[in-house]
C-alpha cells in the first residue's frame, strides 16, 4: 500500500511524514535534522566582510559606507541586542560627516547586514539590489550611500536614517534561520525613520531567496510598497500590502510579505 504522505513531502520542505523507527526517528531523519541544524548554526555564526561585500556592489555605482554596530564581537551580537541597534561611535561620527548639510535630504537610505544570517546577505544582497537600485533611479528616487553594516539588528536603520534626515529606510539582513532555510533574507522598511519607533512602524518582505520570494519578485514588491510609503507618508500597519500577487513558486515555505520580526 503506498504511503498517502509521500505525495505531500514533494510539495514542501516542510518537516512531515518523517516515519519512525521504534519509538525515534528513522536514520536517516535523525541525520538530516542534525544536517540542518548545523547550517543554521553556520549561517549565525559565519563572519561577514563588509569590505569584501562593498567589493561585490561596486557595478551598482554608488557611494558605499563601511560601518558597525555598537557590538563589537559576534557573542556580543547574540547576547546583546541592543548593542546590534545602534551605532558604535567611531561609525556614528563617520556617517555624521556624510549628513547632508542645507541641501535637501535624500528619499532614501539603503542599509545592508548580516544579522543572523550572512550567507543570505552575501547570497542574495546584491541580486536584490542590482533588481531594486535602477528602479529607484530610474523613478527619480535620491539615494544616500549604501551602507554596510556589521552585526546589525533591524532596529539600527532607525538611527541611521535619522542622521541622514533620509524619508525612508530600508534595511536588508539575514533572517533568524530555521530547519528548512538558513538563507533567507529580509528586508524591513520605515518612513520618517528615528530612534525610539516601534514594530509597528516598519513593513517587512520576508522569504527572500532562491526557494522562496526570489531576489526580483522581492525588488518589485518593495518598489511598489516604498513608492506608496512615500506618496503617502506613512508605513507599518497603516501600509497594506497590495500588489497584485506573484505566481506560486514550487517548494517555496513561508510568508511572502510577514509581520516584522525583530531580529
Amino acid at each position: 500500500m503506498s504511503d498517502p504522505w509521500s505525495q505531500l513531502r514533494k510539495l514542501t520542505t516542510a518537516r512531515i511524514a518523517l516515519g519512525r523507527s521504534g519509538g525515534s526517528l528513522p536514520t536517516r531523519e535523525l541525520l538530516d535534522f542534525r544536517l540542518a541544524h548545523a547550517r543554521a548554526r553556520d549561517a549565525v555564526h559565519a563572519p561577514f566582510d563588509t569590505a569584501d561585500f562593498a567589493s561585490q556592489i561596486r557595478f551598482l555605482n554608488t557611494d558605499i559606507l563601511c560601518l558597525e554596530s555598537a557590538a563589537s564581537t559576534q557573542m556580543d551580537f547574540l547576547r546583546r541586542p541592543d548593542l546590534g541597534r545602534r551605532l558604535s561611535h567611531s561609525s556614528r561620527s563617520q556617517l555624521t560627516a556624510h549628513a547632508p548639510k542645507n541641501v535637501n535630504p535624500c528619499d532614501l537610505a539603503i542599509i545592508i547586514s548580516d544579522g543572523l544570517s550572512s550567507r543570505a546577505a552575501i547570497e542574495h544582497g546584491p541580486a536584490l539590489l542590482s533588481a531594486l537600485v535602477p528602479l529607484l533611479k530610474d523613478s527619480g528616487w535620491t539615494l544616500s550611500p549604501l551602507i554596510v553594516v556589521k552585526h546589525g539588528r533591524v532596529a539600527l536603520q532607525d538611527e541611521i536614517g535619522e542622521l541622514l534626515q533620509a524619508h525612508l529606510s530600508l534595511m536588508l539582513l539575514g533572517e533568524r534561520p530555521g530547519l528548512g532555510a538558513a538563507d533567507s533574507l529580509g528586508a524591513y522598511f520605515t518612513h520618517s525613520p528615528h530612534t525610539g519607533l516601534t514594530d509597528a512602524a516598519r513593513n517587512c518582505v520576508s522569504n527572500i531567496r532562491t526557494e522562496g520570494l526570489s531576489p526580483i519578485d522581492a525588488a518589485n514588491k518593495l518598489f511598489h510598497l516604498l513608492t506608496q510609503s512615500r506618496q503617502r507618508g506613512l508605513s507599518g500597519i497603516e501600509l497594506k500590502d497590495e500588489t497584485p500577487a506573484l505566481p506560486a513558486q514550487p517548494n517555496a515555505s513561508g510568508l511572502q510579505n510577514s509581520p516584522t520580526r525583530e531580529i
